[in-house]
Formats: structure tokens, sequence, C-alpha cells
């Protein structure tokens, strides 16, 4: 039992929204659920989690906002999307910066990472929990990706921030920037040729079912945070803050485990469902990719060579 659980039951029950765009069977949901249920029981039943699958509040930007004005909501989000209340933050998500998650959340428990999160706050944005592993993006599309020149002419849908954008412009793909929730149909429509996203997403999205093709891109080993409103979580007892923390770090710890236990699996399910697994050289992809950290001029001198030396 966590420390100050006593304490905590004098205070006011707490409920917070969860709001992803994954489904219900993700591993996010099922992080999730796990979160959830451990929140009840340090709690006492005290702190409860409302969880909102599937893009149910809106966008990541739409719950994103609610939070910032004080609701009780918070998000799953990545330094991708707060590049546009920090920029600096955006490098964490370049591409082909490591494949080594336990080097990347190393960044995130340093200094560094420390100053940026209080900056947020500063913001209006509270970082919940920051050792959330999404998995490794890869690319599934309606025709073969064996080079960056078969992403010549081809759409990909792409979150809506730069860092992803630049990356598949680098490749030689056209991006196109959608919400998650849109995907599907644009796939089906033919409106975009091809979707980026971990294993787990791409199958549990059923992306699958319209494209054929995946590529094993390894573009960007995918760190995630889960955010709400620095005005909401500022309010909160000291003691329900401490058992949110600690219980967000140990749902963390898990999504790192279940990520990697689910991509064999998964690729064997996309297999079975009749797609084609394509092992591709991802030198020239990364070859690329390598300008797109010359092209932010609003980065603090020198941030490149200082996340270089932690990642060592």
């Amino acid at each position: 039992m966590l420390g100050g659980v006593a304490t905590a039951a004098f205070a006011d029950p707490v409920a917070i929204k969860v709001a992803y765009e994954n489904n219900p069977g993700e591993p996010v949901d099922k992080v999730m659920h796990y979160w959830k249920d451990l929140l009840a029981e340090k709690s006492g039943g005290e702190i409860t989690l409302e969880l909102y699958p599937s893009s149910q509040l809106g966008s990541k930007k739409d719950v994103t906002e609610q939070a910032m004005m004080g609701l009780n909501v918070i998000t799953i989000t990545d330094v991708g999307f707060l590049a546009d209340y920090d920029p600096d933050l955006g490098i964490l998500f370049g591409p082909y910066l490591s494949d080594n998650p336990e080097k990347l959340f190393k960044i995130y428990d340093g200094e560094w990472f420390k100053q940026k999160a209080e900056e947020l706050r500063s913001k209006g944005i509270r970082i919940v929990m920051s050792n959330y592993l999404y998995g490794v993006r890869q690319l599934i599309a309606t025709k073969p990706v064996h080079t960056p020149a078969d992403l010549a002419g081809m759409k990909v849908r792409v979150p809506n921030n730069v860092m992803q954008i630049k990356a598949f412009e680098a490749m030689g793909a056209t991006p196109t920037p959608m919400p998650l929730g849109e995907v599907f149909t644009a796939l089906s429509q033919g409106v975009i040729d091809g979707v980026e996203n971990p294993l787990s997403v791409l199958y549990g999205q059923k992306f699958h079912e319209e494209a054929k093709y995946l590529s094993m891109i390894g573009y960007l080993t995918n760190t995630a945070l889960f955010v709400g409103g620095e005005a909401f979580f500022a309010s909160l007892p000291e003691e329900q803050m401490k058992i949110i923390d600690e219980t967000a770090h140990e749902a963390g710890l898990y999504s790192q485990k279940i990520a990697m236990e689910e991509d064999a699996a998964t690729i064997q399910k996309m297999k079975d469902a009749g797609v084609e697994v394509i092992e591709v050289d991802q030198e020239p992809f990364k070859e690329l990719t390598r300008k797109v950290y010359e092209e932010f001029p609003e980065w603090t001198p020198g941030l490149y060579e200082q996340i270089q030396a932690e990642l060592q």
C-alpha cells in the first residue's frame, strides 16, 4: 500500500477522464485499464479514471485544450505535439534518433527534460505520465515500399506535427496530416495510400483490411506522455497527487512490458490476414532523414549535440 492513503481518505473523491484515439483492446486501452484498477486500489476507490477510447472526446489537440481550460481530463500525447508549446521538445521525436527505449527514457528522467516539464506547467500543461512506450512506428500501404524511391507520389497519413511531416517529406512521400479516427475511411476511399504507426495501432485500427503491404521502416521509437491541465492538478491535495504520480509510473512500466510482447504476435496476425511484411534496408531512409535535424532554426543552439551526448 502506498504511504499516505489514510490521510488522503479525508479528501474529496476525484474522477479523471482519460481520452485516447486507440480502440478497446489495443495496448493503450489495456494499460489504461491496468492504471485505472491500480489507482482505485491504491486510493481506496477515492480516485477513479473514466476511460474514453476511440477519440470519443475529440482529437488530441481538442482534449489538450480542454485540459488547459481546467477540465478534469488527460490525454495521450507526445513531444511531437508538445513542440507547439516548446519547440526544443520536438527533437525527441526525430526520425531514427534512437532505437533504444531505455536511452530515450533516461532523457525523460534527466535534468533537461525536468526543466522542460516545469516550463510546460507554467503554460498550463501538466505531464502526468512520462514513461509510456507506444511502440516503433512502421508503414502500412496499398502498394509495396522497399526503398525511399517507392514513396514518391504516395500520400501517407501522419499526425499533425511538424517533425513527422518533415520526416516523411525527407523520405520522399507526401505527408497528409489527419486525426487517427478519420484514417480508415481515407484509406478505403483512396484519399491516402498509407499510414504510419506502431504495429498494434495499425492492426487495432484494422488498416490491414484496406492496405496489404507492411514495410518495417522503424523510423521512430515512439515514447509517449499523458498530459492534463496544470489548473486541475494543482487543485488536488498533495497526497492524491502522489498516488496519481506513483501509479502512473507503474502503468508506464507496464506499457513498456507489453509493447515488446505485442509486436511479434501482431506481425503474425497481419500475415494471417494476408498482409505482405517487407523487411526494408533502413539505411537509405536514415540517410535521407538526417537533414531534418537542420530544419529547426528555432531550436536552442547546440540542442542536437546535447541530446546525442545524453543518448550515449
